[in-house]
């Protein structure tokens, strides 16, 4: 199944990450861009750990406003990044199943494989962090053990998001669904579009 291999990639991230855990470390791609969507699926889940910990940062209630808009800076291009990366792994299932038909009654689903994907990098994420509070010896037994339920369920969700998305994409492969991507449309990064941006002109 495809998710077993993107939630075994999300994982290496994440511990990867976790090394030297700090957001300016540099980044290596672990798989070269000839295995595309083990490349593809290695760099979204690093971009979306990295914007995780800069999220973290951000809510520092002492942090230096000057620090906070530069960081602020950091995870509007990281969003962006992030956004970009989803449409790129769009595209290896747009190219992988260009020539299937879809049946006549083929439909089209609410979300395109790669939003899910992008939903299952986070959960990876909710997933490591939450199993950290639920063992944290410094934290109380109550604690741990709401946390514990919290992982139950991440980890049920987890379950039932992965097999959603295998599910849709055998339904592609099949012609029993269709894919229909479309680009987004961020209006607030674009000087033309953003009338503070445009103003500045």
């Amino acid at each position: 199944m495809f998710t077993n291999k993107a939630n075994r990639i999300f994982q290496e991230v994440i511990e990867k990450y976790h090394i030297l855990n700090t957001v300016d470390q540099p980044f290596e791609n672990a798989y070269p861009k000839d295995a595309l969507i083990e490349h593809l699926l290695y760099r979204k889940c690093w971009i979306d750990t990295v914007q995780w910990h800069f999220e973290d940062i951000i809510r520092d209630p002492k942090i230096d406003p000057v620090a906070a808009l530069k960081l602020k800076r950091q995870i509007d291009a990281s969003n962006q990044d992030r956004t970009d990366m989803v449409e790129y792994i769009d595209s290896y299932f747009l190219e992988k199943y260009k020539d299937v038909t879809p049946k006549a009654n083929a439909t089209i689903n609410t979300e395109s494989p790669a939003w899910g994907i992008d939903r299952l990098s986070i959960l990876a994420l909710k997933i490591y962090h939450m199993n950290e509070e639920a063992t944290r010896e410094d934290a109380s037994a109550e604690h741990r053990a709401a946390c514990q339920k919290k992982l139950s369920v991440l980890l049920e969700q987890r379950v039932d998001l992965s097999t959603a998305i295998d599910t849709l994409l055998k339904d592609i492969e099949n012609g029993d669904k269709y894919m229909k991507v479309y680009k987004q449309m961020k209006m607030y990064n674009d000087d033309e579009l953003n009338p503070v941006l445009r103003s500045q002109k």
